[in-house]
């Protein structure tokens, strides 16, 4: 049986916010969806952009933020095949919510950056 994407929500307080992590839930769905702020970008390029991802995860999370609207997915009948990932205008919408996360980010990296062994 296969887990639902997305159920119901009973919108008692917070629940605009579950609904809103629900879209974004997965461990690289907003770094994808960041670098796609920048334009559009082949399966490839996206590989190269977020080393730590695997290609299956990178393709299922795709698949999600595709089947969530969050972004298209257009491929080129050619020969090798070329399939082009942008966001959607409700992908763009999470521009502003993407660039505060960066922005938080930046701003408190120094409290979770990994210690640097010492030379």
């Amino acid at each position: 049986m296969s887990k639902l994407r997305h159920s119901r929500f009973d919108c008692a307080p917070g629940c605009a916010v579950e609904a809103a992590i629900s879209l974004i839930d997965g461990k690289w769905k907003c770094v994808i969806l960041f670098h796609l702020t920048d334009g559009t970008m082949r399966f490839s390029e996206l590989r190269r952009a977020i080393p730590g991802v695997t290609q299956r995860t990178l393709t299922n999370q795709l698949r999600e933020l595709e089947a969530d609207g969050l972004i298209r997915r257009e491929v080129f009948a050619q020969v090798p095949p070329k399939v082009e990932y942008s966001l959607s205008e409700l992908g763009h919408s999470m521009t502003p919510v993407l660039a505060a996360l960066k922005a938080w980010g930046d701003a408190n990296l120094d409290r979770f950056a990994m210690a640097q062994p010492e030379a």
